[in-house]
């Protein structure tokens, strides 16, 4: 079977070098090609023997991901990636440009997939409206943020897996991935700059807690009772908010890290006074951060933005109650901005 390099870490391409009868620095070189380098063809890692690479390319290929469509916010050219994968299914994509003080870019984050499409359900994500196809490879997951950076031209430093699919229902690849944006001859992107955002799983949070690594976890909560959550995520039947709070307090335990709760605001549903009151009362225990989202807009679902008020309101409330909270920086609000509705929309 033939095996894609961008989903082999160190020691699997030690493995190849062993195999093909070539020194183990060779190895040390390929993974700096593949992960580093980011080139796209075997043939480009020209520090390489010929015959070595002629081997390589009888079991080994780098994936290929395709920018099927691109659309740039007027605003702050934040830049909504529609990808196509190898098998043509598509996933989306969104890279987020940041100036310093001298209006220089010098940052970029990515936002990144990790499965095509979702079977969770939310009922204010445009993505799980067209379904759930299958889980991404971990060189499908690494090759957004390869993706990315070629477009803007700019050194990813921070990556945040909260695109299409739920992170940890592809625990596995989503792991694999982590470490290798981590390791300092790939990406070497700085664990703390990793968010790995679920709707909520219970035990993968709980497994998670035990992998040792210093990324950031966020947790989609977007409703402090169990009815209103209830309404908005299916997830909460099977795992209620005492069960996932007990689950991030574990978590906060055991890694020494603070949690990042998002709030997806929407008018009328848990935007309120009384909505604050109990978010408040929910994290009083938990050693947390909490980032307020005015929702963006999903014409299919019919949610509403609070006003600018109603959101200024909501989040003194919190500030009282004694939550470290902010409100998220909106990036491209001119583009189909929430998750999924690229895709939807190519599909259509």
């Amino acid at each position: 079977m033939v095996q894609d390099l961008r989903s082999l870490n160190m020691e699997e391409m030690g493995i190849i070098s062993d195999k093909l009868g070539v020194p183990r620095y060779r190895a040390q070189q390929l993974f700096h090609w593949v992960f580093y380098k980011a080139v796209s063809d075997i043939d480009q890692m020209t520090n390489l023997p010929k015959l070595f690479r002629m081997s390589l390319k009888e079991s080994y290929y780098i994936s290929n991901i395709l920018v099927k469509n691109k659309q740039v916010a007027s605003q702050d050219n934040t830049t909504k990636l529609l990808l196509q994968l190898e098998d043509g299914e598509t996933i989306e994509t969104v890279l987020m440009n940041y100036e310093n003080r001298n209006h220089q870019r010098d940052r970029a984050t990515v936002c990144i997939s990790s499965q095509v499409g979702c079977k969770m359900g939310c009922v204010f994500c445009a993505t799980g409206l067209s379904g759930w196809k299958r889980n991404l490879t971990v060189g499908e997951i690494i090759g957004q943020i390869m993706a990315a950076q070629s477009i803007s031209q700019i050194a990813v430093r921070n990556v945040v897996l909260m695109g299409m699919g739920e992170p940890l229902l592809n625990f596995d690849n989503v792991v694999k991935a982590v470490r290798l944006m981590n390791h300092e001859d790939g990406l070497d992107i700085g664990g703390r700059r990793i968010t790995i955002s679920t709707c909520g799983l219970v035990p993968q949070i709980m497994k998670l807690a035990e992998e040792g690594l210093s990324l950031v976890l966020a947790i989609s909560l977007h409703g402090a009772t169990d009815s209103v959550r209830g309404e908005l995520m299916p997830i909460n039947a099977k795992y209620p908010l005492k069960e996932l709070i007990k689950a991030c307090k574990y978590y906060v335990e055991k890694t020494g890290r603070r949690v990042t709760f998002e709030y997806a605001l929407m008018k009328n549903i848990n935007s309120s006074v009384k909505d604050a009151e109990h978010l408040g009362r929910l994290l009083a225990a938990v050693n947390c951060n909490v980032n307020l989202i005015p929702i963006n807009p999903v014409v299919e679902a019919g949610f509403i933005r609070p006003s600018v008020q109603e959101i200024d309101r909501f989040k003194k409330v919190l500030e009282v109650m004694g939550v470290n909270v902010n409100i998220r920086e909106e990036k491209g609000t001119d583009i189909d901005a929430a998750c999924g509705q690229l895709r939807s929309r190519s599909l259509k």
